[in-house]
């Protein structure tokens, strides 16, 4: 197998760092070689996040460069944008159809940008997901990353059990069951 090269990118508070966490452990259980890089920039500020997850029979460095990622995960539709450029020109890019307003433009300093879904689009092949509202109707609002993760583990790979099995490990015990249905509505879109 080639070496699989994802990216997690988001605003702090959104589960970016225990995304990359479980994908990386979901690898490891496979008996890949993984390695993870996390870049948390102002994360407590609402800034962005980025987490980089390689894995393959031998990873040497963590960090994914410019036009080698396969996947791009963001749960943001900005940082999908910041971030596409990262992407092969085969990659795909699994976002969540949200807007956070960064601080810019919260001040007034910029304006967000219209259209970016449709703009991705026309470069890449994009899947989008409302997760925050599907998170919302399950009862919880933090799983919206879960809800993510179950899309983006149909073009990761690895088995449905065995993703489930991670996450039941990873994530805070009482919050399994809310997770996993998150998990599950988003890998059965």
């Amino acid at each position: 197998m080639s070496i699989k090269n994802i990216m997690v990118v988001g605003v702090g508070g959104q589960g970016t760092l225990l995304t990359s966490r479980i994908i990386g452990k979901t690898a490891l259980s496979e008996g890949f070689d993984v390695k993870l890089s996390e870049v948390h920039g102002m994360a407590q500020r609402g800034g962005s996040v980025v987490t980089f997850v390689r894995y393959g029979e031998k990873i040497y460095e963590p960090v994914v460069e410019e036009g080698n990622a396969d996947i791009l995960i963001s749960f943001e539709r900005l940082e999908a944008k910041r971030y596409a450029h990262f992407l092969k020109k085969d990659g795909i890019i699994i976002v969540n159809d949200a807007r956070i307003d960064p601080m810019t433009v919260v001040i007034g300093a910029k304006s967000y940008p219209e259209n970016i879904l449709e703009d991705l689009k026309k470069e890449h092949t994009v899947y989008s997901v409302d997760g925050g509202k599907i998170a919302i109707e399950l009862g919880n609002p933090k799983v919206l990353n879960s809800v993510v993760l179950g899309l983006a583990a149909k073009y990761i790979g690895f088995e449905k059990e065995k993703w489930l099995e991670v996450l039941r490990k990873t994530v805070p015990l009482k919050t399994v069951e809310i997770n996993e249905k998150a998990f599950l509505a988003g890998y059965n879109l």
